[in-house]
């Protein structure tokens, strides 16, 4: 099966590589407009160009144009590239498998599409393997990950189409993809779960957590310029064991307390339901 592109076979079916590279583009067209209708609604962009002005107002501290890259650099490679905001493992792989799957997936279907050349072995080698990371992760992610299900104790078939369409089309997708390969039917009902799985993926954006993707290194971005610059979001910035915290009245009977006190560093994963 990995040897096969069902994409070379649509192709030798009749269907011209023009029309596919119309509908991809069609795809990445309601992506950009469903992103911009989601930053208009939810009003992400005023958010953050407001966020960083008074971040701006707020520093304590100036930062060069070099310190403004190198954190943006370690956001590059820490909280996108490593997906270092995970601190479990076995989440963060979960992660990991998603990402590189969907990236690896769309990036092969593109270039084998635009280059109208689906029949190339190393790119259907890699369409298949990201189909298969792609699937792997979003399905470990629902039955293992999903909030309701890890931390409310809902079944993983409790779905909320608005809640979850993210993930159902990712997995529809993936799977129908894989489905639609091993059985070589080109033009069959395979394809045609194709085409519904990702019109749902990219056509739902504006109702989905998509366009998150898109706002999430900018968000990790702004949190380490804060932290940086001193701003710390009008937040406390000293902690309990600082001199300067010690010398308060009010932390007479904490002086000598230990940073990790208290039973809440013995609590469990809640999912005793």
């Amino acid at each position: 099966m990995i040897t096969n592109t069902p994409i070379a076979a649509l192709n030798a079916a009749g269907m011209p590589y023009e029309t596919m590279q119309t509908y991809v583009m069609i795809m990445v067209a309601l992506v950009i407009v469903m992103t911009i209708m989601d930053m208009l609604h939810k009003k992400s962009a005023k958010f953050f160009f407001e966020s960083a002005n008074k971040a701006k107002a707020d520093a304590v501290n100036k930062l060069s144009a070099g310190d403004k890259i190198g954190i943006a650099t370690s956001t590059i490679v820490t909280d996108v590239v490593s997906a270092g905001e995970f601190k479990n493992p076995v989440r963060r792989l979960v992660h990991l498998l998603t990402m590189y799957g969907f990236i690896l997936f769309n990036a092969a279907t593109a270039v084998m599409i635009f280059g109208a050349n689906g029949a190339d072995a190393t790119l259907t080698q890699v369409w298949h393997i990201g189909a298969i990371m792609l699937a792997v992760g979003s399905v470990w992610f629902w039955f293992v990950f999903k909030v309701d299900v890890a931390a409310e104790g809902n079944s993983p078939f409790n779905i909320d189409l608005k809640r979850d369409a993210f993930s159902l089309s990712l997995m529809a997708t993936s799977i129908t993809a894989l489905i639609w390969s091993y059985n070589g039917n080109s033009v069959g009902w395979e394809f045609l779960l194709v085409i519904l799985s990702t019109v749902s993926l990219f056509g739902g954006v504006y109702w989905s957590k998509f366009s998150h993707m898109f706002f999430k290194p900018f968000a990790a971005y702004d949190k380490r310029i804060r932290k940086a610059d001193g701003s710390a979001e009008n937040l406390p910035t000293l902690s309990r064991d600082e001199p300067e915290q010690q010398k308060r009245h009010s932390m007479e009977l904490l002086v000598d307390a230990p940073m990790d006190m208290g039973l809440g560093i013995k609590r469990e994963k809640p999912n005793h339901y």
